[in-house]
């Protein structure tokens, strides 16, 4: 069976088909999703109809409903169109792929794959916020958590590397790219996660602000700025970005400015890891221990400063990496404990088309 998976971001449209070996057979990146997107996703698929099964689509907010992938039917349409409003940067591109899509293969069953789902057995103490009750009956207020497709991965690719079976695990994992968050996860199942309400909770992000006093975004509206406005800096221009002074977002051109003496890219680094190393504590407090530390994710994959950094603050849980292979991290899923870690230290390259291809076999009962 081939799926093709659509990971439609705020950024970029990723397509994969992966076959039932999962080898990806074919692919391509789109660039940010526009009106042109119906038609990119035809030049794509078109050729390859009748060698689709199913399509799988990453969709970031699943609300309080749904907590599995589902088959898309006309009536999941419509709830899926009533979740817009609470990833407004990632759900309508999704759901403007799964349209195509549908129309492009009529015969072919779509799943939606939701990263919502990996958080929704969270308990009552780690998914509520202290806010009036009528709030959380009224509107659903409550933390979902977000980046469950590559923390679903992570959790059974560690599994794999170490040999252990999942359920056997305490596992911080560290998503690092765009979008940032760290989870725990006890026997295969989140317990805690950084993100909340919004992807923008916890971490500094590359343009998200991440933790913020909502004292802060009362003050700025009080004072002149529209929701409009705040909403735009908060999710566009803050984070690495802001913290930049505008500069840049990329880490690696961070990471550079810093080596040549640029202070602001330096603190943004600084404050980056800073918040990184305290939400890594906060996980592991919420597990009452760990076993295993996971980076994955375009920066955690790919950055063996920030990983040495990061670590470097939490030797005093044990996690400690060796750092030539650190710094010889390649394309592999590799472990970068120092020998004799209490707490084993893996890079995990995040698959999330194989992740949605899972799912999807899983919805169709194959």
């Amino acid at each position: 069976m081939r799926v093709l998976v659509v990971n439609a971001g705020s950024l970029s449209v990723k397509l994969r088909v992966v076959d039932e070996r999962d080898q990806v057979v074919a692919g391509t990146d789109l660039g940010p999703p526009d009106d042109r997107l119906a038609a990119q996703l035809g030049d794509f698929v078109a050729p390859l109809a009748g060698e689709i099964d199913v399509a799988g689509h990453r969709v970031v907010h699943g609300g309080p409903r749904y907590t599995n992938a589902v088959l898309i039917d006309d009536a999941t349409r419509t709830d899926l169109a009533g979740l817009l409003e609470l990833a407004p940067l990632h759900n309508p591109p999704a759901l403007a792929a799964i349209d195509a899509v549908r129309a492009i293969l009529p015969g072919v069953p779509s799943v939606a794959c939701f990263d919502t789902a990996f958080h929704a057995g969270l308990s009552s103490d780690a998914a509520a916020y202290a806010v009036p009750a009528e709030w959380v009956t009224r509107w659903g207020i409550r933390r979902y958590g977000f980046h469950g497709l590559s923390c679903a991965w992570a959790t059974r690719r560690t599994a794999e590397l170490l040999s252990q079976p999942a359920d056997e695990l305490r596992t911080v994992i560290c998503h690092l790219g765009g979008g940032a968050s760290v989870s725990a996860v006890v026997g295969g199942r989140s317990v805690d996660t950084s993100m909340g309400f919004t992807p923008m909770e916890g971490l500094v992000m590359a343009t998200r602000c991440g933790d913020l006093d909502p004292g802060v975004l009362l003050w700025v509206l009080q004072h002149g700025l529209t929701v409009s406005e705040a909403n735009d800096a908060l999710e566009h221009r803050s984070g690495l970005l802001g913290l930049a002074g505008g500069s840049s977002s990329d880490m690696r051109r961070l990471l550079a400015g810093r080596a040549d003496g640029d202070e602001l890219a330096g603190r943004a680094i600084g404050v980056y890891v800073h918040r990184l190393r305290a939400k890594i504590a906060a996980m592991v407090a919420a597990m009452q221990g760990a076993d295993v530390l996971v980076f994955t994710g375009g920066v955690g994959e790919h950055s063996a400063p920030i990983r040495a950094e990061a670590c470097g603050g939490l030797a005093w849980l044990g996690a400690v990496i060796d750092a030539s292979t650190n710094d010889a991290v390649g394309d592999a899923d590799v472990e970068i404990s120092a020998v004799g870690a209490a707490v084993r230290t893996i890079v995990v390259h995040a698959r999330e088309d194989l992740q949605v291809a899972r799912e999807c076999r899983t919805v169709l009962g194959l």
